[in-house]
């Protein structure tokens, strides 16, 4: 339990918060502005498809479906099935809650309107930049995965930073919240797997 309690400390919490606010005050607007003059053929074209891996609905229906078809022939796999399932689940469930009650605005508003800034309480698309649902998603799969073949470790997060780092190339999010959807996403995987996976899945 000790990692557990290590990635959901107050000194690495407080880490994780003052990360986003210095993102926040010197980061993040020069990055999104350079990426949106970045952002053209094909180098869209490439970071579209990459951040398209970090929709949730592969992992959840995946999952699902591994925990259901191996239930009784493979419990393990089964229960790495369901692994992904919840892992994806609950870092995309906490990260729409903090998006409604921050109501970040997205860069959009920023290039279309000058708009950058919280107006808490949105529901709307344009108002829920922070954080990165996308993040959240990438790194809580790609710490599942990381968790349960530890020799891929590197090339899982790899992946999951480079999913993460499309939605800031894409001007979809700023750096600030790709970090916090990032820490979500790590720390629902640790947690889950800590409390409620990893016996069942090394028996």
């Amino acid at each position: 339990m000790a990692v557990s309690r290590s990635i959901a400390s107050p000194f690495i919490i407080t880490a994780v918060v003052l990360a986003c606010v210095i993102a926040w005050f010197f980061i993040d607007l020069p990055a999104v502005t350079l990426f949106h003059a970045l952002d053209q053929p094909p180098y869209h074209d490439l970071f579209k498809t990459i951040t398209r891996l970090g929709q949730s609905e592969w992992y959840l229906v995946g999952g699902f479906v591994i925990f259901l078809l191996l239930r009784r022939k493979k419990p393990q796999y089964s229960a790495a099935g369901l692994f992904l399932f919840t892992t994806t689940a609950v870092s995309g469930l906490s990260a729409d809650l903090v998006k409604f009650i921050a109501g970040r605005a997205r860069p959009k508003l920023f290039f279309s309107e000058g708009i950058n800034g919280f107006d808490f309480f949105h529901i709307e698309h344009a108002w829920t930049s922070f954080p990165s649902g996308h993040s959240a998603t990438a790194f809580s799969v790609a710490m599942a995965f990381a968790l349960l073949w530890p020799k891929g470790r590197p090339f899982f997060l790899l992946a999951g930073a480079l999913i993460a780092f499309s939605r800031i190339f894409l001007t979809q999010h700023y750096p600030s919240d790709v970090i916090a959807g990032s820490y979500i996403g790590i720390v629902s995987s640790i947690l889950l797997y800590n409390h409620y996976f990893k016996k069942q899945l090394h028996d």
